[in-house]
């Protein structure tokens, strides 16, 4: 019995998984019985928050020993999606005209603080300073920002495309089956590092905290940026999703060399 509590306990990410998809093909079928405009909201934020609210969960659930709060778990997603998209959306036009290859690294290098903000202000306020707590406190950080971000480009696809319910649900399915090896994967890499290298809620800009945020930036301006190149040779979306697949698993491959670290109490980032 308690074997199976303990199961249950860190499954409980599926279960978020399986009752959202539920939920979210239920409200797709009934608007396209209906046609009740009024439910396109509904579909959005379900299609839009329905993975990053189980990725997160599956971090948290793993947190053994560490002190992360459920409550500072769920105001890092919030401060990440909120405070970060805002940011990021003031800063960007004085540094960015048009997105271009290059262009792409500078959106980077500002998305990946902007998300930082509200880790920031958690981890300081808790004196959160483990490699384990920073970790879930950057993958909320990302898919809040991740989900919320992916809300504003549903509704502008829903919007340009003359109301095409067809088109809505696939950019919120392409950017929802995404948003694990991208926002959450980069912003739980750079909390990871910053929060194992801060003592007492202060925080180190070290050459390590250096290297993983400029690491994860590359990985993001990567992300924006290798479709227009690959495009541009190999006019093809396979190639394409080659090349942002690569891009995730390199990200995927670095958060979990970094976790195997944390559940082992090792610190450096290399």
């Amino acid at each position: 019995m308690p074997g199976r509590r303990k199961r249950s306990r860190k499954d409980f990410w599926v279960k978020i998984l399986l009752a959202g998809t539920v939920m979210y093909i239920a409200t797709l079928k009934v608007l396209q019985y209906t046609g009740n405009p009024h439910l396109v909201t509904t579909l959005v934020f379900v299609g839009n928050f329905l993975v990053p609210v189980s990725f997160v969960s599956f971090f948290y659930e793993r947190r053994g020993i560490f002190s992360v709060s459920m409550t500072d778990t769920a105001l890092c997603f919030i401060y990440g999606g909120i405070l970060g998209t805002i940011t990021a959306a003031l800063i960007e036009p004085f540094f960015i005209t048009s997105l271009t290859f290059s262009s792409s690294f500078i959106v980077g290098l500002i998305e990946e603080l902007a998300k930082i903000i509200g880790v920031i202000i958690i981890a300081r306020r808790r004196r959160y300073n483990s490699y384990k707590d920073g970790i879930i406190l950057g993958a909320a950080a990302g898919m809040g920002f991740a989900a919320f971000e992916s809300t504003g480009y549903a509704f502008a696809a829903f919007l340009q495309s003359a109301g095409s319910l067809s088109y809505t649900v696939l950019i919120t399915l392409l950017r929802g089956i995404t948003a694990p090896v991208g926002h959450g994967t980069w912003t739980a890499i750079f909390s990871g590092v910053l929060l194992n290298e801060s003592v007492a809620g202060r925080f180190h800009v070290s050459n390590r905290v250096i290297y993983a945020y400029l690491t994860v930036s590359a990985l993001h301006g990567l992300w924006n940026g290798i479709p227009m190149v690959i495009s541009s040779f190999i006019p093809s979306p396979n190639a394409d999703l080659i090349g942002l697949a690569a891009i995730g698993a390199i990200g995927i491959l670095i958060l979990y060399r970094q976790w195997r670290k944390a559940e082992k109490e090792l610190i450096p980032f290399t």
